[in-house]
């Protein structure tokens, strides 16, 4: 797959566009306002982000635009909820960000960002085609500040801390990646009683018909099926690519998840793919697009929500 193709489906999963519906609520409580830490940040402080330039931010930011719906939970989490003020058209969670002013969806209106007056600007890597944009949000004297496309869960930690400090809330995003470390942690202990003999090889489809994508190593979602014992059945790929039905039969993977909203029983109807493991024993699921998909907050519960749909009797 292209290169340029993998960064448009990268933008279209954390954007949350792929999927057909809108992810569920979950039990997860984001921290609209409760960071407290901020009045003894120190500030100026000097960053260098995902895009490979300095930005220095010389006092805390009091007005944040969020590009992409995960930094926007990243924020939120971080108890920056109070000082949100222009969000993306595909942002759904948490429930308070729907009163926040939106600013366009895979292209951002600039002139509206500018209009809402933000100290900061966050972005995201897989936003670089939009470089002119950032450069008139920088010429009319903003910050903009670029988190990393996240292939692991160590880049997640990288992009929460990073936001983290260049809003104040320093303190706060190292409690929020130390408690995800924590949660990681104990998965992981879990997953030990799966013995290698008995590990399953999952499909992941991210993408559904008339192209088909998943997921190949280099990417969280491999990470988080490494993390509970399962077996990528596109491991000998690379990034985000692209497969044929007949490709995927030939594979015949134990289990199915698809993070699209496609409908399941199109999916199990599909030419030929009753020949498949993973459908004629009904291992077949759907999971939360957006838990699954964005590179935030909500992660871990997506690594849960995949065990869980796994391996039941070691996952409750």
């Amino acid at each position: 797959m292209k290169k340029l193709t993998a960064i448009w489906l990268s933008l279209l999963l954390v954007m949350g566009v792929l999927a057909g519906c809108a992810g569920a609520e979950t039990d997860h409580k984001a921290k609209s306002s409760q960071n407290n830490e901020t009045a003894t940040a120190a500030f100026p402080v000097s960053i260098k982000d995902a895009a490979g330039k300095t930005v220095e931010i010389k006092e805390q930011p009091k007005r944040i635009v969020s590009l992409i719906p995960s930094n926007t939970e990243v924020a939120y989490a971080l108890g920056l909820g109070d000082k949100m003020v222009g969000r993306s058209d595909f942002d759904n969670y948490p429930k308070e960000v729907e009163k926040v002013e939106k600013i366009g969806g895979l292209e951002f209106n600039v002139e509206k960002v500018i209009s809402l007056k933000p100290d900061l600007v966050l972005a995201h890597a897989s936003q670089m085609g939009s470089k002119d944009g950032f450069k008139q949000l920088e010429d009319a004297g903003i910050q903009v500040l670029t988190v990393n496309d996240a292939t692991s869960f160590k880049d997640v930690y990288k992009s929460i801390n990073m936001i983290g400090e260049a809003t104040g809330a320093k303190k706060a995003s190292t409690k929020l990646v130390d408690e995800m470390k924590a949660k990681l942690n104990n998965i992981k202990k879990q997953a030990e009683a799966i013995s290698k003999d008995k590990q399953k090889t999952v499909f992941v489809e991210v993408s559904g018909t008339p192209e088909i994508y998943t997921t190949g190593t280099h990417t969280f979602m491999d990470e988080m099926l490494s993390v509970i014992h399962a077996k990528n059945a596109a491991g000998d790929q690379t990034g985000w690519v692209q497969m044929t039905e007949e490709s995927i039969i030939k594979r015949n993977p134990d289990v199915i998840v698809t993070i699209d909203g496609s409908s399941l029983a199109d999916l199990k109807k599909r030419d030929g793919w009753n020949a498949i493991k993973a459908v004629k024993e009904k291992q077949v699921f759907q999971l939360n697009t957006d838990l699954a998909s964005r590179p935030g907050p909500r992660l871990v519960e997506g690594v849960e929500a995949l065990a869980k749909s796994i391996y039941p009797d070691t996952f409750k």
